[in-house]
């Protein structure tokens, strides 16, 4: 145990200044968040609460056909850990794959074009800080964990889901949840949760994640950390990695025209 706290402690110190000063300063942001939230602050929230979910649910056949041809390319979609070294610790085991339209603002517009009818949807969408297909294998477990900052909040539409969706499960807090094609799944990700897929098939959601409405005083404070953020090492190393397997992606693309 000393040795895994040791390190813990050498792999923190490694990191980039802001970075660390940002994980110290969570707990802060976050109660002030709850403090500043027009929405309730509970893990585990309802669609409703967004208006635009209706929409995108109306249309979530399209946006599951776009999903399936980007699939064809599985292997050339990649692994969240290859993109962001931060996410390492839970998305270790590869399983876990994800196709970034929109990453805290940054669009990717070669994957946008690969996916037109669900990124002029998500577009729309008020508050939009992230957007990708998120794509998990058979067996994949993404330890529990949880977000950066309580001033987002994560939305998941079901697009292909195991036929036996009862063992495809994700854990927030003490509650329990099952995504379904063609519905939602809200949720606050600061509150610790984990997901297990113990089926034989993928599962594949529109995974969104859009600013908390909150007053003004909390707005400010969220535009301010989201910029942050959106500078750091945690995103801008992203971004590079994304780079490279865009390339790979293209040569794909090319062998099937081919």
């Amino acid at each position: 145990m000393r040795l895994e706290k040791s390190s813990e402690h050498k792999s923190l110190q490694a990191r980039p200044l802001s970075i660390r000063v940002g994980k110290k300063l969570r707990n802060s942001v976050n109660r002030l968040s709850s403090r500043q939230s027009t929405i309730p602050t509970d893990p585990v929230l309802s669609p409703a609460i967004f208006g635009w979910t209706g929409e995108l649910a109306a249309h979530w056949q399209d946006i599951a056909d776009e999903a399936r041809q980007i699939l064809l390319h599985r292997s050339e979609i990649p692994p969240l850990n290859e993109i962001s070294p931060d996410h390492a610790r839970i998305a270790g085991d590869g399983k876990w794959r994800s196709f970034f339209l929109v990453g805290y603002g940054y669009e990717v517009a070669e994957n946008c074009a690969r996916a037109p009818k669900t990124a002029a949807l998500v577009k729309s969408i008020p508050g939009l800080n992230s957007a990708f297909f998120s794509i998990l294998d058979p067996g994949a477990h993404i330890p529990r964990h949880r977000g950066v900052t309580r001033g987002i909040v994560t939305c998941h539409l079901g697009l292909i889901v195991p036929d036996d969706y009862g063992n495809c499960v994700m854990e927030v807090e003490d509650q329990q949840v099952h995504w379904r094609e063609g519905e939602w799944l809200v949720f606050d990700d600061s509150y610790h949760h984990q997901v297990w897929n113990n089926t034989d098939q993928q599962r594949v959601i529109l995974l969104l994640q859009v600013k908390r409405p909150m007053r003004f005083m909390g707005r400010l404070v969220n535009d301010l950390a989201l910029g942050a953020i959106r500078h750091s090492p945690f995103v801008q190393d992203a971004r590079k990695e994304l780079g490279k397997w865009e390339s790979a992606y293209q040569l794909a693309e090319q062998d099937e025209a081919a």
